[in-house]
């Protein structure tokens, strides 16, 4: 097989929108107040600066449920939420059992545990499919991506990993080594050693020109990568990609099976895509497989507290030698109790029907109404609230599509003006991630929104 010559990273294709713009200027110029712009001013001053987020947007004063509200008393529904709010910002149940936990026990030291962080790992166990019994938490996504690559090179005996080009599993050095964004990677390395990149399951970038009919062709190149490499320890890949980009049904299948005849583990990233977000509470079961690692994390603490969680499967547990993790939050009670709670409101609340439900009236609107009309809409994909717009200028005489980058900026800024906050991924898709406990009114609303945005910039 002839491996595929990737297209060049730049900084559009990245897991975060623009920061540096005249349309964020123009926008800025109409609904920054003074007392706004002397925060954001000193925030510059302050924080180092960094791609995706120096200057910040805005300055919010309030984040309740499904909406957002800045200094200036402006109100957004927020299809952004960085992923963590499955059950909304400040959910009563989450903020009472903060409080009691903190009346409780506040802190767990290290060589100690605590009934919270039990409770917890023993819920996630059994929510999990699979044998996937064995819970390690760390304060954030990118640290529990840091232990399973550690737990999968010690389960193995080897140090090589296969990844996706595009990806992200989180900031940090090994993180970004497996990752795929040149905006995280470009000028760092020299990176980890043994991470090698294949073409993702993107239908509308397909290297391998499958065509209507896909052949998975990107599964067989991993495959293909595992047998050349042979000594590989791990695959690593998202579930399905934030953007959103949804793989065939049976991608994950064609890649576990790959993983298992040369030995390798399947670590699938869900950060910021699980406990119920595409209408599964692990996207993995959307798939019928069971990776020998899961990662979760973003909506985990509530919206509220920083918390993640690595799951294994029972035969993984072949570490006590050495540290994995051992973070000094490690355990922390009122994290914990927050996970705690926010579980009991997907349960109870019935949250991941809900999105499933919700996310497929939104996605049939989406595709109804505004592709038939709008000639820049590329694609429109998603699982439950887990939803994307990509904006292509339309082919002439053969020539391929091309990314509309500066009409998919357009349409989110002039979303803004009108009350509906979400970004743009890598450069030209919308992507819509709600929150869990969002209405069919509050959805009608941003759909409204959308719609004539889509028609201001056509």
């Amino acid at each position: 097989m002839t491996p595929p010559n990737p297209s060049a990273l730049d900084s559009l294709r990245s897991e975060g929108d623009v920061n540096l713009s005249s349309r964020r200027a123009d926008w800025a110029a109409d609904h920054i107040g003074p007392k706004t712009q002397a925060l954001l001013d000193s925030d510059a001053n302050h924080f180092l600066h960094q791609s995706l987020s120096t200057p910040c947007l805005n300055v919010l004063a309030r984040a309740e449920g499904a909406w957002i509200e800045d200094v200036e008393g402006r109100r957004y529904l927020d299809f952004h939420g960085n992923n963590v709010h499955q059950v909304g910002f400040g959910h009563p149940r989450v903020v009472a059992a903060i409080k009691h936990q903190l009346d409780e026990l506040s802190f767990c030291t290290r060589r100690y545990t605590c009934e919270p962080a039990v409770q917890l790992a023993c819920r996630l166990g059994e929510l999990a499919p699979g044998d996937l019994k064995r819970v390690l938490f760390a304060p954030g996504g990118t640290s529990a991506i840091g232990m399973a690559l550690k737990l999968a090179r010690i389960a193995t005996g080897r140090f090589k990993f296969v990844s996706m080009w595009d990806s992200f599993h989180g900031a940090s050095l090994d993180a970004i080594s497996v990752g795929g964004e040149a905006v995280f990677r470009k000028g760092i390395g020299p990176l980890l050693p043994g991470c090698e990149h294949v073409p993702p399951p993107e239908p509308m970038r397909c290297p391998f020109k499958c065509g209507t009919t896909c052949s998975l062709a990107c599964a067989d190149y991993v495959e293909y990568v595992l047998e050349k490499e042979g000594d590989v320890a791990a695959v690593i890949g998202e579930t399905i990609r934030c953007t959103p980009f949804v793989p065939p049904p049976d991608y994950w299948k064609r890649i576990r099976a790959a993983c298992d005849r040369h030995g390798a583990l399947l670590i699938l990233d869900e950060i910021p895509i699980g406990l119920g977000r595409t209408g599964k509470m692990f996207a993995c079961e959307h798939y019928d497989v069971v990776p020998d690692l899961l990662v979760l994390g973003k909506g985990l603490g509530g919206g509220i507290f920083p918390l993640a969680a690595l799951l294994a499967r029972e035969r993984l547990n072949v570490a006590t030698h050495t540290a994995l993790g051992h973070y000094t939050h490690e355990k922390n009670p009122v994290a914990c109790a927050a996970g705690i709670a926010t579980l009991d409101v997907i349960r109870d609340e019935n949250l991941v029907v809900h999105a499933a439900e919700l996310g497929e009236y939104a996605l049939n609107c989406l595709n109804d109404l505004m592709k038939r009309r709008y000639p820049l809409i590329g694609d429109v994909r998603g699982k439950g609230l887990l939803l994307g717009i990509e904006l292509v200028h339309p082919s002439a005489n053969g020539t391929p599509t091309r990314p509309a980058t500066d009409a998919a900026e357009h349409v989110m800024y002039a979303a803004l003006k009108r009350g509906l906050n979400f970004k743009v991924t890598m450069g030209n898709i919308l992507t819509l991630t709600p929150a869990l406990v969002l209405t069919r009114s509050e959805m009608d609303q941003a759909l409204k929104i959308l719609d004539s945005c889509l028609a201001e910039v056509e």
